[in-house]
């Protein structure tokens, strides 16, 4: 019976999600186009592929290339505020980014819309200020961070901060980071 019942409840909820799904998937689409780079923009300074990390851990949207349609569907994202955002592009850094969200929110909200919406942080030429600005960013990572400068490519990158976070917290904070 209580096998009869798990069946039917996940029955259920597929038939709710595609419900509730239908109509957006050209949206979601979209979305997903807009946050992943091409891969010529993957190309670290020696001309190297990085890894797209946009995709890897939940679709960042990137401040400097998502349209105002794309970034007014972030959370904490008005229509207003994507629009201001597009207006003040391009950010050299999410500093500029950050500054631009503050004129409108408070601290934690512009914190809450930079989980979402970044301008991904240079590894090896980003200040601390940039850095600490990375969602979940403590004292003592954004010295790791630092410790390790320069970063030949993103697998030395996962290996020196995986010494101090697991797997899912690399890939997190790679989606916010580009050699």
């Amino acid at each position: 019976m209580r096998k009869i019942v798990l069946a039917l409840a996940i029955a259920g909820a597929g038939l709710t999600l595609s419900g509730c799904s239908e109509g957006t998937e050209g949206a979601a689409d979209a979305t997903a186009e807009g946050a992943m780079a091409e891969p010529e923009a993957n190309a670290d300074a020696s001309g190297q592929n990085v890894e797209d990390t946009a995709t890897e851990a939940g679709a960042r949207l990137d401040g400097n290339t998502a349209t105002a349609a794309q970034l007014a569907g972030a959370n904490g994202v008005s229509p207003a505020l994507a629009n201001a955002i597009v207006t003040g592009r391009p950010y050299a850094t999410v500093v500029d980014l950050h500054a631009k969200l503050r004129e409108t929110l408070s601290q934690e909200a512009a914190g809450a819309v930079l989980v979402n919406v970044f301008v991904p942080v240079n590894l090896n030429t980003a200040s601390r200020a940039e850095i600490e600005l990375i969602p979940g960013m403590s004292g003592r990572m954004v010295g790791e961070f630092l410790e390790y400068r320069p970063y030949k490519d993103m697998s030395e990158f996962n290996r020196e901060i995986g010494k101090y976070v697991d797997d899912a917290e690399v890939a997190r904070f790679r989606s916010y980071v580009t050699l």
